[in-house]
């Protein structure tokens, strides 16, 4: 069963991040790359939101998945997986996994200490767009959900 309370305080969290993310449009390049904290607060805003939909995906693949579908290996995976429990288009599916690769820069320092301070921050656009988009197709999904089981039930 969906936990919604889960899902929506997940979504929540998501899109108050987005909030904070969206100071950083506000500064180029050279300032965040340059400022410690400014840096160090961008890194833990993308990998924060990013957990947190793995978080969201995991739990509906595990309680929406039949046995005929196979667990995800990765994590973007897991994003692939709900295009095609319907819970969005295959399209966005391929666009939004991409950011797991920001997620492993930043958790795994895969740059060998040698920040691509340019990476992470062109990532900053497209987390935004990526990710309001992903909170307005959970929620969608999870409204159909619920109305759905709703049914069912009378």
């Amino acid at each position: 069963m969906l936990k919604k309370d889960f899902i929506e305080k997940k979504i929540d969290l998501i899109q108050e991040e987005l909030v904070h993310l969206t100071d950083f449009s506000a500064f180029t390049l050279e300032q965040v790359s340059q400022d410690f904290y400014k840096y160090n607060t961008l890194e833990r805003l993308l990998e924060k939101i990013i957990v947190r939909a793995i978080d969201i995906n995991e739990h509906l693949l595990v309680e929406l998945a039949g046995v005929e579908n196979k667990i995800p290996e990765t994590y973007r995976e897991t994003f692939l997986q709900l295009a095609t429990l319907g819970v969005y288009p295959e399209e966005f599916a391929l666009q939004i996994s991409r950011s797991v690769g920001t997620r492993n820069i930043l958790v795994h320092d895969y740059d060998d200490d040698k920040t691509d301070y340019a990476k992470i921050y062109a990532s900053v656009s497209s987390c935004l767009k990526d990710y309001h988009s992903y909170c307005q197709y959970i929620l969608t999904f999870l409204k159909k959900t619920i109305k759905k089981e709703k049914h069912q039930d009378t």
